[in-house]
């Protein structure tokens, strides 16, 4: 299944994208696309309620607004510096153990949103990324089981302010977690729908231009890694999202840098997973 959410900024309601490209509201399911639904096998219960009911539900327009896929989760886990080629731009070795911050969950917006530069912000930067999205409750997994634990995969536009990162006390998660920083969707893909979620194309534009194009066969710590790897010091919840990292051709790997600035138009995609686009504008 595709599953989508639709409507006002945090009003959003839930949706299906069948496979014959028909958009579907499923809110007479009952259940938005958070914690609960994950916790007790939503994605089981509503694959079995659309064989009878998917016929009979109301269409959403292409008009209508997406906005993130899943409902404001409790954590967005970021993982760092996990492909060989951005480490280096950036200047950094590979680690020898994932990098982990967190973005804050104010930051959701929707794949076709406007992403807001901060208030004083000089160095707002793109990162395309591929996360999932946990299925059920994981603490201390181990990496055999740990797909077992992902519910789904996502495009994800890990927007940092490099400065607010870098140059103030090194706090990622001060550059990380601006309103609109975290678009996601424009779907979930369930696991089923992604037959290898490490071999992706992934890449970015910006204004047209091609930026990012690498394919997620470059990660350093593979998805089972991480799933595991978290849950060894934190008890990871359905809904969880987590994102793992951006490969090479971000802005702060140009000399000299380049960033973002108003006008300028985002688009970026992940194989089977859709296309997002943004247009950056200044906060009023």
């Amino acid at each position: 299944m595709k599953l989508f959410r639709f409507g006002s900024f945090e009003q959003e309601k839930p949706g299906i994208l069948l496979p014959n490209g028909r958009k579907i509201d499923v809110s007479t399911f009952g259940e938005d696309f958070n914690e609960a639904f994950f916790a007790n096998d939503g994605l089981t219960r509503l694959a079995d309620w659309l064989i009878t009911h998917a016929e009979t539900c109301p269409d959403v327009s292409d008009s209508v607004r997406v906005g993130s896929c899943v409902a404001r989760p409790s954590k967005i886990v970021c993982i760092g510096l996990n492909y060989a080629k951005h480490a280096a731009e950036s200047g950094a070795q590979v680690p020898p153990e994932p990098v982990i911050f967190f973005k804050s969950t104010t930051a959701l917006c929707g794949p076709y949103d406007n992403v807001i530069i901060p208030r004083n912000s000089v160095k707002t930067d793109w990162e395309v990324e591929l996360a999932f999205v946990i299925g059920k409750k994981a603490s201390y997994v181990d990496e055999v089981d740990a797909m077992d634990y992902v519910a789904g995969y996502i495009l994800h536009n890990d927007y940092s302010e490099r400065e607010f990162q870098l140059e103030r006390s090194g706090q990622w998660v001060k550059g990380k977690s601006s309103d609109t920083f975290a678009p996601l969707g424009p779907f979930m893909a369930t696991k089923d729908e992604i037959s290898d979620p490490h071999n992706l194309r992934l890449w970015l534009k910006v204004n047209n231009e091609l930026l990012q194009d690498s394919n997620t066969d470059d990660m350093v710590f593979k998805i089972p890694k991480l799933v595991s790897y978290l849950s060894q010091f934190m008890t990871l919840l359905p809904g969880d999202v987590i994102s793992t990292g951006t490969p090479f051709g971000v802005g702060l790997g140009f000399k000299p840098p380049r960033y973002l600035k108003p006008g300028d138009v985002i688009e970026l995609g992940i194989d089977h997973l859709g296309i997002q686009r943004q247009v950056a504008v200044a906060y009023q």
